[in-house]
């Protein structure tokens, strides 16, 4: 079941076959050409694209992780790109959920496991490295609470067990018996005195994998009525079977165990269950447990299947019910429909505190309107938590619940505003509390012996307050709306999000000065002329009670540098990444904000070749006068004024108008290093082309976006080309196109809708929206609410306009929504049909992006075979207009 039966088949027949030749297209590949497309093992691109594909990456140091007490810092955990050897392990895709089943774990810790562990000295830079035992690799390490220790999973073929590394010496030792079950539960937790480690492993008396019957014993069985309507996207790998069911119950399972890191005693805690997360006290008594429950579905994938949360005591007796999460498999799991809202009275944001004791939020109910029925659940009718003149504020409060967790809960804290999260402080005495309101952010402090005094921190309208990371105001990606608050200038001077850490008892606490005196928030300063003006990440130091805010660091205008970890009782030290367009990203540890300091890492890079091509960001406007700017890559030795074949890489979005364009761009850092990834397309630029890099704009009214994608694609790609060919960098008769995913739709359809392209390159596309007839990226509405445009978007049903020869490739196991491999299959059956230039390669073992080096090789040195003898050797003659 590694990969599916009908995938198998494929596997074995790659690559399809090319179709006929277009009759346009001049001569045909060369015999190196075709034997590299018609090849069918895996093959090898040019020595340069090689070179940057397998550059040893995972040698850099990337520092992310202190130690509790700021003495070490932790390497991100990396390992060399990945191989078939390793991805091809036997597997179990189970509702999207992929299982290693010889090794009992998630096989996302087979893949991408790293063959060791490095830890970086913060004062001096020194780096010590852990290695996995012969044959292993190493996953999700974790700090004790002291920092003297660290506790990571060591992944064999077949098993995975817990090891514990002391960080005086790096000697480190094997401290589980039984293996550990990861299929959903991936890593391990300390308790706060750093005695035990907390993991789910396998039960005892286990059994048997469950057997499938020889024969079926009967139909696969699917059935619907109004009353249980399921508008869901179109998901992939859902269970099919009563067998997979058994299968996937069996393999996630597992038996709780608190394992001594000295002794290595093992305390098995309850029964077994299928448990998802698990969080323990800070005496190691008492378990947060989530579990998944059955019953299983056949239309939402395992991670929409219901739950439940408990509190246990340490033998497995269950305390309390903390949630119940139902399964979401009602009428409108599709995401942005309306779908009923869940009450917003449950018990919130619960976590441990550093006195044992457990904290939650939870806001009361909505008074009951004057001839409400009487009959209707108390939650039914919840008024927003923030409304209006005259609208009724209702309380929300921040409890905290002492062992044994049976009695009343005591408030901490309330506020007639709902409460987004809150730190406590180091002592556990106060929090620093975040809030939104009618549009304004704010930050404020409580201690619980003042009860009703705030200390204000910040206050800001158009920003989002927050605490542990992610306060602030978005700005980056696709989607959105029109013009609003978050146009104006407070976006300009976004206060930052409070910095938080992870105490040893679990609870989010605030990063304060050892006094208590002092908190610290982190964030970015963005300029309006982002194209001269990089990004400038800060630091800003609060009283606490006074609300005095002092820049304590901010990045300098030439380069890109980013606060990494506040060091020392007082925060007077501080780690930063730093970075520019001639600067390799590397570490240091100022003791100064304002000057140097000691260099923390010597990394060099390890894509030179990419690094040394030519780029321009250009702005191109449309026809009817909409911008969006475009990356260009040209070759290193480029000269001025010479026309070079165009590859266009590019990836659509849809906005409400202009504004909403521009806010997509307003985070763009221009001072970033170019490393390469492995499928950077910019790559291509070594070869001779001028590489366009865009996402253009699809705009429209608001839910009707997509009414304007045809149109809008031509003219966005128009205009590209209008405007890269006024400059005089391309040859507009030698153009290819191609994308990924749904810039692989976007690159069928601009072959069938222009006539501008001799080529295309279309990777884990979607070519029939009748495939998708629920919705689809931002698009809300279902097939038969917007017939129109999904049958003009989807370029299968204009299979016959195609122009140019098209490349396609897909993962035979996309995991993505939307994109089977079936789409590719069904339009290479039309196209040769029809005998239209095109190729298909299907790639096993491959998910939604192809992450081994043998694929990665392979359709480099197929995507450069293809654009060699479809565009840069193409005929000159002018490309015909459709008819």
């Amino acid at each position: 079941m590694s990969v599916p039966i009908r995938a198998l088949a494929l596997a074995a027949a790659l690559p399809l076959a090319l179709g006929a030749q277009a009759p346009r297209q001049q001569g045909g590949p060369s015999a190196a050409n075709k034997a590299i497309l018609s090849s069918e093992g895996y093959v090898r691109p040019p020595a340069v694209i090689e070179r940057m594909i397998l550059a040893p990456r995972e040698q850099a140091l990337i520092l992310r992780d202190p130690s509790p007490d700021g003495a070490w810092m932790m390497d991100s955990l990396r390992g060399p790109i990945g191989s078939v050897q390793v991805f091809g392990r036997p597997h179990y895709n189970l509702g999207g959920l992929q299982i290693d089943w010889q090794a009992n774990r998630n096989r996302t810790l087979t893949d991408r496991g790293a063959p060791r562990l490095r830890v970086v000295e913060s004062a001096t830079g020194t780096v010590h490295e852990i290695s996995a035992p012969a044959g292993a690799t190493i996953s999700a390490p974790k700090w004790s609470p002291d920092g003297k220790r660290i506790a990571y999973l060591v992944n064999t073929p077949t098993a995975t067990h817990i090891y514990v590394a002391d960080v005086a010496g790096f000697k480190s030792r094997q401290v589980s018996s039984t293996p550990v079950l990861a299929t959903l539960v991936q890593d391990v937790d300390w308790t706060a005195d750093g005695r035990y480690v907390v993991a789910v492993v396998l039960p005892d008396g286990r059994g048997a994998e469950p057997a499938r019957a020889t024969i079926e014993t009967g139909p696969v069985v699917r059935m619907v009525t109004p009353a249980t309507k399921q508008h869901t996207p179109t998901f992939p790998d859902l269970l099919e079977s009563p067998y997979e069911k058994q299968l996937l119950s069996y393999y996630t399972t597992g038996q709780l165990a608190r394992i001594d890191v000295t002794s290595r005693a093992m305390q098995r805690i309850g029964k077994p269950a299928m448990i998802s997360a698990v969080e323990p006290s800070p005496d190691g008594q008492w378990f947060r447990v989530t579990t998944m429950l059955e019953p299983f579905s056949y239309v939402v994938p395992q991670s929409s299947f219901g739950s439940r949360e408990e509190l246990w005591d340490a033998s497995g007796k269950v305390v309390s019910v903390i949630s119940n999460r139902p399964m979401r498999e009602g009428a409108d799991t599709t995401a942005g429909r309306g779908a009923a809202a869940a009450p917003d009275t449950a018990r919130r944001n619960f976590q441990w505190m550093s006195n044992g004791g457990l904290s939650f939020m939870q806001q009361e109910p909505a008074p009951r309107r004057a001839g409400a029925d009487s009959s209707a659940a108390p939650d039914s009718a919840a008024a927003p938590a923030r409304g209006g003149a005259g609208a009724a504020r209702r309380m929300d409060r921040l409890y905290s619940l002492a062992a044994p967790f049976t009695g009343a809960p005591t408030v901490l804290h309330e506020s007639n505003a709902r409460m987004s999260g809150a730190a406590f402080t180091a002592d556990g005495k106060g929090a620093i509390v975040a809030e939104n309101n009618l549009g304004t952010g704010a930050l404020y402090a409580v201690y619980f012996a003042e009860p009703g005094k705030r200390y204000p921190m910040l206050r800001q309208r158009g920003w989002t307050a927050n605490v542990g990371g992610g306060g602030g105001f978005g700005g980056g990606g696709g989607g959105g709306g029109g013009a609003g608050a978050a146009d104006s200038l407070t976006f300009y001077t976004n206060p930052g999000s409070l910095m938080t850490r992870r105490a040893a008892s679990g609870a989010t606490e605030a990063v304060t000065t050892a006094d208590g005196r002092y908190a610290f928030v982190k964030g970015t300063r963005y300029f309006k002329t982002w194209m001269d003006s990089t990004p400038q990440p800060f630091v800003d130091r609060i009283e606490i009670r006074t609300g005095t805010k002092t820049r304590r660091f901010q990045s300098p205008a030439n380069a890109f540098v980013e606060p990494i970890a506040l060091l020392g009782d007082d925060a007077q030290k501080i780690i930063v990444r730093h970075e520019s367009t001639k600067d390799v990203p590397n570490y240091m540890l100022m003791d100064d904000a304002t000057k140097g300091g000691v260099e923390l890492t010597h990394n060099t890079d390890p894509t030179p070749d990419f690094a040394a091509l030519q780029r321009r960001r250009i702005l191109v406007t449309r026809a009817d006068g909409i911008k969006f700017w475009v990356k260009l890559t040209l070759p290193a030795d480029y000269k001025a004024g010479t026309r070079l074949p165009g590859m266009f890489w590019f990836y659509p979005y849809e906005y409400t108008d202009q504004a909403g364009y521009d806010r997509s761009v307003r985070t763009e850092n221009v001072n970033r290093y170019p490393v390469a990834a492995p499928r950077s397309i910019e790559q291509m630029a070594t070869q001779g082309y001028a590489v366009a890099n865009f996402d253009p704009p699809v705009i429209g009214v608001a839910g009707r976006m997509n009414d304007n994608y045809i149109p809008d694609l031509r003219n966005n790609l128009s205009a590209v080309i209008d405007e890269l060919d006024a400059q005089g960098f391309i040859d507009r008769k030698r153009l290819g196109i191609g994308g990924h995913s749904y810039g692989a739709f976007s690159t069928v359809n601009a072959l069938v809708n222009t006539p501008y392209f001799k080529a295309g390159i279309a990777g884990d596309g979607n070519y029939n929206r009748s495939l998708t007839p629920n919705g689809f990226q931002s698009e809300r509405r279902d097939l038969w609410d917007a017939r129109e445009s999904y049958l003009a978007m989807s370029p299968f049903l204009y299979a016959d306009r195609l122009q140019g020869a098209l490349l396609m490739y897909h993962s035979l196991e996309d995991q993505n929504t939307g994109t089977d491999p079936e789409n590719s299959i069904r339009l290479m059956h039309a196209l040769t049909g029809m005998g239209k230039t095109a190729a298909l390669y299907m790639y096993p073992y491959e998910d939604h992006g192809p992450l081994t080096k043998e694929t990665i090789l392979d359709q480099w040195a197929r995507w450069t075979a293809w654009l060699d003898t479809y565009v840069k050797n193409a005929s000159s003659a002018e490309v015909k207009a459709l008819p």
